[in-house]
This record gives C-alpha cells, structure tokens and sequence, in this order.
C-alpha cells in the first residue's frame, strides 16, 4: 500500500509534497483539490470545444462534446461537494465517518461522469477532436482516481479502532 501511495503522490500532486508531509487527511484534502482543478479545466476545455462544434460538420461529435460537458458539470459539482466536506470534518466517530463517506460517494459519482464522458465517443468517428478529449479526460479520470484512493486510505485509518 505504502508503494501505491507513493505513486498516487508522485503522479499527481508532487508539487504539493511540502504541504501534505504525512498527514493522511491533508493529503485526501489536497487530492480532491487537485482533481477538482483538472475537471474544472477540463470543463471549460470541453465547453469551448463544444462551441466551435455546433458550426462543424459531424454532428455526433457536437453531441458527444456536449454531453461530456454536461456529465463534466456534475462531476466538477460532485468534487466540488467532496472539497466542502473535506474542509469541514467535524467531529468524531459515525459524524466522520458519514462525512467520508459523502465525500467516497461524490468522488465514485464525478468518476463515473468522467467515464460516460468517455463513453460518449464510442459512436464518434475516430480523428483528433475524439482522440484529444478522450486522451485528456482519461487524464482527469486518473487525478479523480488517485485521489478517491487516496480518501478511501484515509477513511481505512479513521475506521481504525
């Protein structure tokens, strides 16, 4: 698991080493923070994309763009939730633990948005509009990843007796 850490912090929020040093809640907190960052960018990426679609010539490519920007709305909104909560742990025991468990919920859902974004390509055909925005959001997928692995490990040291 230690290795696996390692690796989470390595790939995704090294420059933020100084700050989290070893305090599990920190580092989930700067995590989700990070995962944040990359979909909120990735949104607007999507949107201006999305914009210049609408006077293309494939229409299932507009379509697929706007979907992903929708499903990348709510999970910009799931994180954004999941930074919230994580801001404002209080108490002990089940309060916590209920806490954390919103937050494991909202990452898992912002997760599976990202994927239907993916997903949502499967019917457009293959040119560099399909292959940019999927190889970005399987980006932002990872970042989403690692830090709801990186919550979950610190939901595993709170449910510690």
């Amino acid at each position: 698991m230690e290795t696996a850490i390692r690796f989470l912090i390595d790939s995704s929020i090294s420059g933020y080493a100084n700050a989290v040093q070893q305090d599990p809640a920190r580092l989930a907190r700067v995590a989700v923070g990070v995962s944040l960052s990359r979909a909120q960018r990735m949104a607007l990426y999507v949107a201006n994309l999305s914009r210049r679609a609408d006077y293309g010539a494939d229409p299932r490519a507009a379509s697929a763009l706007h979907d992903c920007f929708s499903v990348l709305g709510d999970a910009v909104d799931q994180i954004r939730g999941s930074v919230k909560q994580m801001r404002r742990l209080t108490g002990s025991g089940e309060e916590v633990r209920f806490q954390l468990s919103n937050v494991q919920t909202w990452m898992s859902a912002a997760l599976t948005n990202e994927d239907t974004c993916v997903d949502g390509f499967e019917d457009v055909a293959d040119g560099a509009v399909k292959s940019d925005v999927c190889d970005r959001a399987l980006k932002v997928k990872e970042v989403t990843s690692n830090a709801l692995a990186l919550v979950n490990g610190f939901v595993a040291k709170v449910m510690v007796p």
